[in-house]
């Protein structure tokens, strides 16, 4: 699975600009790829809450981070005014992905029940962990649920926005 936020059908949110770098127009950046510099083989970049900007953009790995500069963002004032924007793409932008594979943004929203039918919410969002990543469903509370393909979660319909998991409605 790879980490994304839908935007819309179109878009997905990659990161988010997170202060300036430097003198030269160049910026730090917040990536939610993963893995992290992967934000940085997208280009354009598609800036602010309604991806209004569309600007192609290097980048490389800093440190322990990641700066980029985007193209016309000459000097520290014109890269201040982006710090706190967020960076999307085209979804057209991603790579495809390999069966039984999915996307964050695509499940996010997804209803969740049981093989028996039970209904336990619906995906709010997922998180990484060393082990696996994992679903938090809200519905009359909330469950964190690992995703392990086959063992807990055994179908996705993203046509039909559901996904069937084998899991004890009481845990």
């Amino acid at each position: 699975m790879a980490s994304h936020a839908l935007v819309d059908d179109r878009t997905l949110v990659v990161g988010r600009i997170s202060g300036v770098y430097g003198v030269g127009g160049w910026v730090k950046v917040f990536s939610e790829t993963e893995p992290k510099d992967a934000i940085l083989a997208y280009s354009p970049w598609l800036l602010g809450d309604k991806a209004e900007r569309r600007l192609p953009v290097e980048g490389r790995r800093h440190g322990k981070g990641l700066v980029a500069r985007l193209q016309g963002c000459e000097g520290r004032e014109q890269a201040a005014a982006l710090v706190g924007l967020i960076i999307s793409i085209r979804r057209d932008q991603l790579p495809p992905l390999g069966v039984e594979e999915y996307y964050w943004a695509d499940l996010e929203g997804l209803a969740v029940e049981t093989l028996d039918g039970v209904s336990l919410g619906r995906v709010h969002h997922l998180c990484a962990t060393a082990g696996n990543d994992v679903l938090a469903v809200r519905g009359e509370r909330e469950r964190l649920i690992p995703f392990l393909w086959g063992d807990v979660v055994k179908e996705v319909d993203l046509e039909g926005r559901r996904m069937r998991v084998d899991w004890d409605p009481d845990f």
